[in-house]
């Protein structure tokens, strides 16, 4: 596998307010990293920072050996990431089908095979976003991504408020993502023991800083190392 992200102690945050403190990670391409943390450690602001939209004040983001720190914004997404946040942010006024093509570009990812993904999206690829449920948009903020064609999918919180059933599809359609599409994953969420089993890697986040960084398998088996961080949430 070849190199395709790597930061060296990233310090980031809001205006003048450091939210992550001397960050560190490399993913290789294909590679999955579970972000943990409890609520408020930062685990959103790193993927909001891997896209540009936070302050970086210092250390060293490279992307594919690039600067990645110094790509405006709204290039990001061409270079290949593709970045699924907490709000989900679909086209309301737009039907599914729409959402989908409006950014689509070549390469693996095509609608027949978001469809082949999602089947509940092509039962209601007319309808517009704000007639979805909230597993629905969820799909759909997924399958748009998708149509990006990144080389890395970052996944904020997607199984949030949604019911058991629900959850359980789209788990299994995430480990797919993990496992089979070789593109690289970044997965944050709250329920640990629901994700660790689908990433390679896992990094926890306490107060912004990184306490913990090695392989998902080593911290699930290691449950008091696991509640000690994550308490409930790791449940």
């Amino acid at each position: 596998m070849s190199e395709l992200l790597t930061l060296d102690k990233v310090w980031a945050g809001y205006g003048e307010a450091v939210v992550l403190e001397g960050i560190s990670l490399q993913l290789q391409a294909g590679d999955s990293l579970s972000l943990l943390g409890r609520n408020g450690m930062g685990k959103s602001t790193l993927l909001s920072t891997l896209m540009g939209a936070t302050r970086f004040h210092k250390g060293s983001m490279r992307w594919q050996g690039s600067d990645l720190a110094a790509v405006k914004p709204h290039a990001r997404a061409h270079l290949g990431l593709g970045w699924v946040p907490q709000e989900r942010d679909i086209f309301a006024s737009l039907s599914v089908e729409e959402n989908l093509r409006v950014v689509q570009t070549k390469g693996h990812w095509d609608l027949q095979k978001i469809y082949a993904l999602f089947p509940r999206l092509q039962e209601r690829s007319a309808n517009m976003g704000n007639q979805l449920s909230g597993g629905e948009q969820q799909m759909l903020a997924i399958g748009r991504a998708l149509m990006l064609n990144p080389q890395l999918l970052l996944l904020d919180e997607p199984l949030e408020g949604l019911a058991p059933l629900i959850v359980q599809e789209l788990l299994a359609i995430i480990q797919t993502l993990t496992r089979e599409s070789g593109m690289a994953v970044i997965l944050v969420e709250q329920h640990a023991r629901q994700i660790l089993p689908l990433t390679r890697q896992a990094l926890v986040l306490e107060r912004g800083k990184g306490v913990y960084l090695g392989p998902a398998q080593t911290l699930l088996d290691d449950s008091a190392l696991l509640d000690s961080w994550l308490g409930v949430a790791a449940h």
